[in-house]
């Protein structure tokens, strides 16, 4: 096979000097530190990942130590592991070069060491094939200070033929240690976050996903590595990560014979090759992922820290309070009767009202979920004064007004799938395959996008006032077809990373239009929540269920990788709970509202308002605040968790009866409090009180930090007593 003669000029060049001695490239955090190397082969391999050394120059005799060179043994711990030469293990790269041959090896060539500011710092390693014009980039971006890790790679084909790329990994970890435990989630509709912890044995152990949108509906791209033994919440070291797509993924874990376990995450390969054409450059997703040394309770606050600064859209700003119409009026609703909501709205105290599914449609109305996707103009019989006349109301009622869409899906029922079938992701020669009464638009068409982007961008400037979008995405990928790529010749594997690509580029674009529009992330409940898509919006959904003692363990479970202020949590009507235990529930994030006001009790009536009034004076401890989980659910009968201002003056304990088995007191011990200073004298007292009763604690005592996070503080949690809010205020404070 010919090769450009600069091609392998340079390639002699580079290797010929980075062969002349090994190279050691450390990559810091404050605590942590990975060390590549490369071998005497010029591979380029991970000797450590674990705590740093303050002395740095002791780095390059790290590898000395680790006898993992085996001629014998294919177990490797390259830094990006090739298919189809030395390496039997599982891969991270796997190519099919124009010729059909699957052989790949990867040279270290050069490496750059980028300061991006002050606390963020960009390794980029280039690899190189000495045979095929192929190049792979490693990117390592270490956020020092939260101790976060985003990994990815680069694939480059620099021949002058297609190639087809038939694994590309984001990362490949090489994690030393003798046991291994892995923290995974399982689930479903309504049952997400179902936590399930195993050791790791022989063989690979493999997290994936094939369902193309709501790629996250069973199984979430997050996860959770003990080192050595089940990491608790304040002790162990322990990984934490979450896969940054939006699509289907894949996640390998593999023991090897050393007792050491390879981590190889990224976009799942499963009917998913993709063609690299001449010149073109594939950039794969960011693992993201931190090390904690002191338990999981380090590792999420890790994850917050960078997410709100780093990746969560308007991270550091406020959410908007919310009553949504759709348990009030599902799909039977006219301009008079969300006008009255408007007013329920405004008389509870909230931001802003909610229009949920049902708005549009003419010839197909959308009076149920059968018909109507697709067709974007307000119904004329509901709305006949359009969307610009309710926000005009809204305004006028004192709130602000959001809207429901779901424009990457289409009823088959509809005048968009009448007139552009070939639009939808359908097979032509097969029967159709309906995931909640809907087909999934082909998003791989550029045509398609542009439409779907027209739909919010037409809708937003035609009424600039709407202050909040919530994206859903209901449908899952049946007979993944698209005429699009079989009309230009494409190979149809390009179809689901071709769907994602497609889907950031148009949020993107939503994105810098609208910098001021919040948005929320749904998709039927948690089956989209990633860091990929929240990198464009301020919000997901975590369940469509919405019972608060089911929500403790869902919120839970979340709050391991995404921030207090990215959770969405409603009060509804779901559950014959008592409001305060619903509304206490849904404080610990983004509050909200999807009730019928009409049908409630004076004393709950009171209570709601007095509450967004309370909610109002955490929020921002919430929002912004340090996270400690303080009583396991899932081991205790007590739920509890805090939120910690950064400045340690300010803290809110949540407390939940989560098992309703027993009726006698069920909270006979304190709880321990955390992330306090113990130096600071601080007021307790209990907060979100329902009318008419009385509070445990009324704040008169006084206690020191040491006291409340070594004696603790008993919330008095019974039946008659089951959600207990206290607000821990410095005694400085009012």
């Amino acid at each position: 096979m010919k090769h450009t003669i600069y091609f392998y000029i340079l390639l002699l060049i580079s290797a010929t000097c980075a062969a002349q001695e090994k190279i050691t490239i450390p990559i810091e955090t404050s605590e942590n530190v990975t060390i590549l190397q490369t071998d005497e082969d010029n591979r380029l391999n991970i000797v450590y990942f674990g705590k740093k050394l303050s002395d740095t120059s002791a780095y390059p005799a790290v590898s000395k130590q680790f006898l993992r060179s085996d001629p014998d043994n294919s177990i490797t711990n390259n830094a990006y592991t090739p298919s189809g030469t030395w390496n039997l293990s599982e891969p991270a790269i796997q190519i099919k070069q124009p010729n059909g041959d699957h052989s790949l090896e990867l040279k270290y060539i050069s490496h750059t060491i980028e300061m991006v500011d002050d606390n963020v710092w960009l390794t980029s390693i280039v690899l190189r094939d000495p045979v095929f014009p192929v190049e792979v980039k490693l990117f390592y971006k270490a956020y020092r200070r939260e101790n976060v890790m985003e990994q990815w790679s680069s694939i480059r084909n620099a021949g002058k033929k297609p190639v087809m790329l038939e694994k590309f990994a984001s990362a490949n970890l090489y994690i030393a240690g003798g046991k291994f435990f892995l923290r995974q989630y399982h689930g479903g509709w309504a049952e997400e976050m179902v936590p399930e912890e195993t050791e790791l044995t022989s063989g690979i152990k493999v997290l994936d996903s094939k369902l193309g949108t709501r790629a996250d509906l069973f199984q979430p791209p997050s996860f959770v590595v003990s080192i050595d033994q089940p990491a608790t919440e304040n002790n162990g070291e322990v990984i934490m990560a979450s896969l940054a797509w939006t699509g289907n993924f894949k996640i390998d874990l593999e023991k090897d014979s050393y007792q050491n376990l390879r981590l190889i995450a990224g976009i799942n390969p499963y009917a998913a090759e993709y063609e690299l054409k001449p010149s073109e450059t594939f950039e794969t997703p960011a693992l993201i992922y931190t090390l904690s040394h002191q338990g999981k309770g380090t590792g999420s606050r890790n994850l917050h820290a960078w997410a709100t600064k780093y990746r969560l859209r308007d991270g550091k700003g406020k959410r908007l309070t919310l009553l949504n119409n759709w348990e009030s009026t599902y799909f039977d609703f006219d301009e008079p009767k969300l006008k009255g909501l408007f007013k329920n709205a405004s008389d509870l105290g909230v931001d802003m009202f909610l229009l949920d599914d049902g708005w549009f449609g003419n010839k197909y109305p959308r009076n149920n979920d059968v018909a109507g996707l697709g067709d974007w103009q307000e119904n004329k019989l509901k709305l006949p004064h359009g969307l610009g006349y309710l926000v005009k109301e809204a305004t006028a009622a004192g709130i602000k007004f959001g809207i429901w869409v779901e424009p990457e899906m289409v009823n088959p029922k509809s005048e968009l799938y009448e007139k552009h079938r070939d639009w939808v992701i359908r097979h032509p020669d097969r029967k159709e395959y309906y995931f909640r009464n809907q087909l999934v638009l082909d998003l791989a068409n550029p045509e398609v996008s542009s439409f779907v982007f027209g739909i919010i961008d037409s809708m937003l400037t035609k009424n600039p006032d709407i202050a909040f979008i919530k994206w859903d995405c209901n449908a899952v990928i049946y007979n993944a077809y698209s005429a699009y790529l079989a009309k230009n010749k494409m190979p149809q594997s390009m179809l689901y990373v071709s769907y994602v690509k497609a889907l950031y580029g148009i949020m993107e674009k939503i994105k810098n239009k609208f910098p001021s529009t919040a948005m929320m992330l749904c998709s039927g409940g948690g089956g989209r929540v990633d860091y990929g898509a929240l990198k464009y919006f301020t919000e997901y959904w975590p369940s469509d269920n919405t019972d608060p003692l089911e929500r403790v363990f869902i919120q839970w479970e979340n709050s391991y990788f995404f921030p207090a202020i990215a959770s969405c949590n409603h009060v509804t009507d779901w559950s014959p709970a008592p409001l305060k235990f619903k509304i206490d529930v849904a404080m610990m994030g983004k509050l909200g509202f999807d009730i019928v006001m009409n049908k409630l009790s004076p004393e709950d009536l009171l209570f709601a308002k007095k509450a967004v009034e309370e909610y109002r004076t955490i929020s921002d401890v919430v929002w912004h605040g340090d996270l400690y989980r303080l009583s396991d659910p899932f081991k205790k009968n007590i739920a509890a968790l805090m939120y910690v201002s950064p400045d340690k003056t300010k803290s809110v304990v949540f407390n939940y009866l989560a098992n309703t088995r027993y009726q006698t007191n069920v909270s006979p011990e304190p709880i321990r409090l955390n992330g306090l200073d113990p130096e600071k004298k601080y007021r307790v007292k209990e907060i979100n009180v329902y009318p008419g009763t009385m509070p445990a604690l009324n704040g008169e005592q006084l206690y020191s930090g040491e006291f409340l996070m070594n004696i603790g503080i008993n919330p008095a949690v019974n039946r008659s007593r089951a959600s207990v809010v206290l607000s821990v205020t410095e005694l400085s404070l009012p």
